[in-house]
């Protein structure tokens, strides 16, 4: 320790004339203080990085089968219109029945593999309020009886994956019926 002290004393009677040894001190103090402060900046930047890498590493193993899954929802289209384009009428033979009820397991076990994996289904149903963080709105149009910005017709389910929209649901949305405006010539 005395040699620390000798050590401190031999570089401030070292220093140049003119400076004192208090000055020295705090001009060393300052320098330490001011790379205290480098230090933890820079082990503070360090523990973002790491926090940031982390979590893009937890998205990216999340939304790792966004695209597949984006690719299953056309298939998963294609499924329920082969259902609804058959007529009831039309599954009377035994061979079209059977044929039905395996495309319609084919597409509830397509939505459950989906399911299992965080997609999950978006169906609005008509006179629900439309939600533009969920549908999309393919058209306006006046629907008596229905407040405005209501769903009055569903054209295609949307999907999300955990809480990520993969496709919005379009949907016909019924339009604000205004009052309608006088003419010109009948303004008193």
């Amino acid at each position: 320790m005395a040699e620390d002290n000798d050590g401190a004393i031999g570089a401030a009677e070292n220093a140049p004339e003119g400076v004192s040894a208090n000055e020295r001190l705090a001009a060393l103090e300052a320098e330490l203080a001011e790379t205290r402060d480098r230090l933890l900046r820079a082990l503070a930047e360090t523990e973002n990085v790491r926090r940031r890498a982390q979590r893009e590493r937890e998205d990216a193993q999340r939304y790792a089968l966004q695209n597949f899954a984006r690719d299953m929802l056309s298939v998963a289209d294609n499924l329920r219109r082969a259902l609804e384009s058959m007529p009831e009428d039309a599954a009377e033979d035994g061979i079209t029945r059977n044929l039905l009820a395996g495309v319609a397991a084919t597409e509830r076990e397509l939505l459950a593999a989906l399911e299992r994996h965080g997609v999950r289904k978006v169906a609005p149903q008509p006179g629900d309020r439309f939600d533009h963080n969920l549908h999309e709105a393919m058209f306006e149009v006046e629907a008596p009886g229905q407040p405005p910005g209501t769903i009055v017709q569903v054209l295609q389910p949307g999907y999300v994956l955990h809480d990520r929209l993969l496709r919005p649901a379009m949907v016909g949305v019924a339009k604000a019926g205004g009052e309608p405006r006088p003419r010109v010539d009948e303004v008193v």
